[in-house]
């Protein structure tokens, strides 16, 4: 870890030119930076600051795994500057954590809240995951309620997906777990969205909900294609023309940046790469698409393409107008990826 650190470090500083404009947003996640030390936060936060403009009101983001959490650790983090913190729950049912394989307890979910809150980090994000065979309707709308009772601001909910050369995928395979039901899903993400909804949440993104004032500013960002710079193995970074992510092997990527050279694949955007893209991500969210930016970012072509595509949808009852251009309809929005898909240019 301590090598590990040295060389992110090190990323900072040969990364200080990627971005022209101060952080709104800072980040820790896409692993587990909850096991790192106070020490080592600390290190990784005064070389951001030493290295980039950082705006005075930044959203701060730490990921953490409920078995992580202590009230110790929480207080700590606050001192840091760490002003949010996403917590990956996933559900309060013992049967559906173990059926997940998840190393926390119920227990630990209910304590790692209540640490957060005593700590006084009030802006706090929380992970569930519906649809899984041993999480009945009831097991859900139980989770929904413990969270909306703990004062929760930002839920994210996702349907599992079982990918491919994992340990689940394998014990599916093998028979010795059930499988997903997609039917079970789409019930649950109905029953997700009408609950929260009901709790006084707004559904402003296909897997987000959130209070007013808590939308993810970090995540809404990256849906607003506002440039992004992304550190350590396995980042990935953005700034409109192209995309570049870092080589995902730990020992590898430690080597490249002693030798001074971040390790990095670069993909150019063509148009019409950037604007299915655009479309993948304006039809998840509430706003939806803006027909006059699709005009100015991509031009006329793109515009009557998108006219084309959109007729069908909107006879079928699956997007709807709005002011500006148009958004996909509630009942349709377990559907959102494959909608987009619709208008997506293939070369």
């Amino acid at each position: 870890m301590d090598a590990f650190v040295s060389s992110l470090l090190m990323e900072i500083k040969l990364q200080q030119n990627y971005l022209n404009t101060p952080i709104e947003t800072l980040y820790f996640g896409g692993g587990t930076p909850s096991l790192l030390s106070e020490q080592q936060l600390d290190l990784i936060i005064n070389a951001i600051h030493n290295n980039f403009s950082v705006a005075p009101n930044v959203e701060f983001t730490l990921e953490a795994n409920p078995d992580d959490i202590s009230l110790a650790q929480t207080k700590r983090w606050k001192s840091i500057g760490i002003n949010r913190l996403s917590i990956g729950i996933q559900s309060f049912q013992p049967s559906a954590l173990s059926w997940m394989n998840r190393a926390h307890s119920t227990q630990q979910s209910h304590e790692a809240i209540q640490h957060a809150i005593t700590a006084g980090i009030t802006n706090i994000s929380t992970d569930l995951i519906y649809g899984t065979p041993h999480l009945s309707d009831q097991d859900l709308l139980s989770d929904i309620a413990i969270l909306n009772d703990y004062n929760i601001n930002h839920i994210s909910c996702y349907a599992l997906t079982v990918e491919e050369k994992t340990a689940l995928h394998s014990l599916i395979e093998k028979n010795k777990i059930e499988n997903v039901d997609p039917e079970k899903q789409a019930r649950h993400f109905e029953m997700v969205v009408n609950a929260l909804e009901s709790f006084g949440f707004e559904h402003y993104e296909i897997s987000n909900f959130a209070k007013s004032g808590f939308k993810s500013k970090h995540n809404s960002n990256y849906w607003k294609g506002i440039p992004y710079l992304g550190l350590g193995p396995s980042a990935h970074s953005y700034n409109r023309n192209s995309r570049q992510w870092n080589i995902a092997n730990n020992s590898l990527y430690i080597n490249s940046i002693e030798a001074g050279k971040v390790p990095f694949e670069i993909e150019a955007l063509e148009t019409a790469t950037q604007y299915n893209e655009y479309m993948m991500i304006s039809l998840r969210l509430l706003e939806g698409v803006n027909v006059n930016e699709i005009k100015t970012r991509f031009g006329d072509v793109y515009l009557e393409h998108t006219y084309t595509q959109l007729a069908p949808l909107l006879a079928a009852g699956k997007i709807q107008k709005k002011d500006g251009g148009f958004a996909i309809s509630k009942h349709a929005r377990f559907l959102a990826d494959g909608i987009a898909s619709e208008f997506f240019i293939v070369d």
